[in-house]
């Protein structure tokens, strides 16, 4: 069965039921009441915002199937909206706990704002930011460390890269993109401490429009490995990529079938997994106002997809030594100072 739904409509569904579609109400200004959460015997319920479309194959796929793993594992009854757009935000996660939800996702590092100004008027409900960087009594934030993934990926892109010229693309720049580029490039200049990495942000992570167009810019300008994280745009720059004959890197899912020619290994950042864990905590009570990150000592959560066949296999030993040597703490990213500005440094173990 095939759910098509615009971003002013969510689905929710229970045990006896597979979905059945509401029509989210826009709150107006005298919308006052504010019902306390999980009324009456309804059980426990989780919602999921989420900034593109749950068949992106990428971001949203993950929140999405996240809930859904929630659903199964938890016997919970779960609602998402999809396509919110940013001036939505605080109106969804406001619905979202008016209609008694105690746990809301906010699926991306952008819905941050939005979290911390809804999250004080309704006590009763848990706030989550994927991707964030917000905690408060009723709020959490799970982070995927992007860095580690990435750091991998740079190692990959330099010993593949022949012009020596590395490329970032993303859909906006805020803490955790700026994290994984870091990573990129840290790993990147620890085979080639001159390799050049020139970074992009299209201000849309579902337009394949500037995707396309920011993709062969890079190419242009002499880039031949891309790393990309986008949503819906993003097998736009992997198949521009393939097109083009230049490599590129998969994000959050596997994405080695969409471009096989280009596409060299993924950062796969099992969200669906992460998810339901926190929810998991959420239902027994135990989830606090953190940060949760996770890292690559979570291989079912963080960790690279498959190998792309040219890549060679002196290369992909190499990747794989360096993530069991972050496994094992004998090389950490540290919080430190570059050119004035805090950022992460790679500290290895003298051990």
């Amino acid at each position: 069965m095939k759910l098509n739904f615009s971003r002013r409509q969510f689905v929710f569904y229970g045990s006896a039921t597979f979905a059945t579609s509401l029509l989210l109400k826009a709150c107006s200004s005298n919308q006052t009441q504010t019902p306390t959460a999980s009324s009456g015997n309804q059980g426990f319920k989780i919602a999921i915002a989420l900034p593109g479309v749950i068949s992106d194959k990428a971001w949203n796929q993950s929140g999405y199937e996240g809930v859904n793993l929630a659903k199964q594992k938890l016997g919970a009854e779960v609602a998402y909206i999809e396509q919110v757009a940013q001036a939505d935000q605080t109106e969804v996660l406001t619905d979202f706990a008016r209609k008694g939800y105690n746990l809301v996702f906010a699926h991306g590092g952008q819905f941050d704002a939005a979290v911390e100004q809804v999250a004080t008027q309704f006590p009763n409900t848990f706030f989550v930011g994927v991707n964030g960087n917000v905690k408060g009594a009723n709020i959490a934030s799970l982070r995927i460390d992007h860095l580690q993934g990435s750091y991998l990926c740079g190692i990959i892109a330099a010993d593949m890269t022949k012009s020596n010229k590395l490329a970032y693309i993303a859909g906006q720049e805020f803490q955790a993109t700026q994290e994984e580029l870091r990573g990129f490039e840290l790993g990147a200049k620890s085979v080639k401490p001159n390799i050049q990495i020139v970074s992009t942000f299209t201000g849309d992570w579902n337009d394949v429009a500037k995707a396309k167009e920011a993709t062969l810019a890079l190419i242009s300008s002499g880039a031949d490995v891309i790393y990309q994280w986008l949503d819906s745009a993003s097998p736009a720059v992997l198949q521009t990529a393939s097109d083009k004959g230049v490599y590129a890197f998969g994000n959050t899912k596997d994405q080695l079938d969409v471009a096989p020619k280009a596409v060299l290994t993924s950062a796969v950042k099992r969200l669906d997994l992460a998810i339901a864990y926190l929810a998991e905590l959420s239902k027994q009570k135990q989830l606090k106002g953190q940060i949760y990150a996770i890292g690559l000592e979570r291989p079912d959560i963080l960790t690279l997809g498959n190998f792309s066949a040219v890549v060679p296999e002196q290369v992909k030993n190499n990747a794989l030594k360096v993530k069991q040597e972050i496994i094992d703490k004998k090389l950490t990213f540290e919080n430190c100072k570059e050119a004035g500005k805090d950022t992460r440094c790679v500290k290895k173990s003298s051990a």
